[in-house]
This record gives C-alpha cells, structure tokens and sequence, in this order.
C-alpha cells in the first residue's frame, strides 16, 4: 500500500485562518514537506508549525525565485522524488502550500509530477484574494460583476488592457512592480479607486490607499480596484 498526498493549504498567514481539515491533516501525517526560499525560513511551515506533530519527517524544497524557470522546476523535481520514495514506503505526505494549493500555489508542481502515480487529495486553504479583501473591508464583486485577476509582472500595456476592460480587479505578486502599475492605474485615472494590502492577516498588515502605498512593495502585497458605483451600498 502506498501513502496518500495531501496538498493542503495553509491560509494566508494566521495561523487561526487554517481549516479544520487541514489542521487534522497536518498533525497526522509522518511526512510534512514545504517550499521555502534557500537559507531561509518557510512561511508555510511557519503558519502551521504548532500543529506538526513530534519527530515528523520533513521534506524542504528550496526552491530559487528567479525569472529563469529551469531552476525552480529543477527543485520541484527533486522534492517530488523525495516525496514520492516517502509515499512508496506507505507514509502519507502533507505537503504545506500558503494561501490554496491551486491558486497561483507551489503544490500545483508538485501535483504534476506525482498525482498520476499516488493517491491525492487537495486541501483548499483561504486565498490571499479573499484575506486581502477582507482587510481591506472591501467587497470584491456584486451582483453580476466580474472580478479580473492579474499579476504584476505583466508588461505595460496588457496591464492597461485587462484593467481598462475590467469591472473588478484584484493585482497579485505586486513587489517591485508597485511603481509602474501605480503609474498604469493612474493613467487610467483609477488611482482613486484602487487600495493595496500588504502581509493581511498577519502582524504589520497595511492597508492603504494606492496613492499612499510603499515603494517598493513588500512581496506578499495586493492592489484591489473597483470601478463604478459601489452596489453593496
């Protein structure tokens, strides 16, 4: 009998936004595997560490962030075999994702390497989406809208594009590419309608107006823009 893998996901920072079913997960697998940036700390590990269980085997991915994507698929390669020689010997593996596993998550990799061959189940956590809506006290969509998602590496004048034809739009992975954006959003002269959201729900959350917002961004940071009249008034 092999393992099972379990994609779960870990919420977008408090520890209390962790679901039930991840929580029961967590505490009873004997494998435990993570990403985490090299020489430093996981975040996904560190929302649920308290609910790892004593001795648990852990599997870290270092995984590099570097626009160049063979070195990044090169850890995720690794980290599966090492998972999978876990799950071969019958050992279930809770492999850890922030936010959820399929929204823009590290574990959809892992996913393709290894759900062909094992039993998986995927875990949904609460996305940065609905976290940073929720801090910002900001409905999302009403009604009939259309909520747009866009991350911020997009070149200039796709950006331009997808947010001058959106209702709704909500800007991940915004970081170093706060400046441009902002300057995007302005010149569609949205800037007055758009908030950011930095590290919601954890200890030094921000929100702001984007006008007000830090340069540069911190790596987990948002920006949120509704346009039109506000429905839910």
């Amino acid at each position: 009998m092999t393992g099972t893998l379990y994609g779960i996901g870990g919420g977008p920072g408090d520890p209390e936004l962790v679901t039930l079913k991840a929580a029961r997960l967590i505490a009873a697998c004997p494998v435990v595997a993570y990403p985490a940036l090299a020489g430093a700390e996981s975040f996904a590990k560190g929302i649920v560490a308290g609910l790892m269980a004593p001795g648990v085997e852990e599997i870290v991915m270092e995984v590099p962030m570097t626009l160049a994507r063979e070195p990044a698929q090169a850890a995720y390669d690794a980290g599966a075999a090492r998972i999978a020689a876990a799950l071969e010997a019958g050992r279930d593996v809770a492999c850890l994702c922030e936010g959820d596993p399929f929204f823009y998550g590290s574990f959809m990799y892992l996913h393709a390497r290894l759900s062909a061959r094992f039993s998986c189940e995927v875990v949904p956590g609460v996305s940065s989406l609905a976290a940073c809506a929720a801090a910002a006290r900001r409905p999302l969509a009403a009604r009939n809208e259309r909520v747009t998602v866009l991350p911020g590496p997009l070149p200039d004048a796709e950006l331009r594009t997808r947010i001058g034809g959106a209702e709704s739009v909500a800007i991940l992975k915004v970081g170093r590419h706060l400046a441009r954006i902002r300057a995007v959003i302005e010149g569609l002269g949205l800037l007055g309608q758009a908030v950011f959201v930095a590290r919601a729900s954890l200890p030094g959350e921000v929100v702001c107006p984007l006008a007000e917002a830090p340069d540069p961004a911190p790596y987990f940071s948002m920006i949120l823009l509704t346009k039109g009249a506000d429905p839910w008034l």
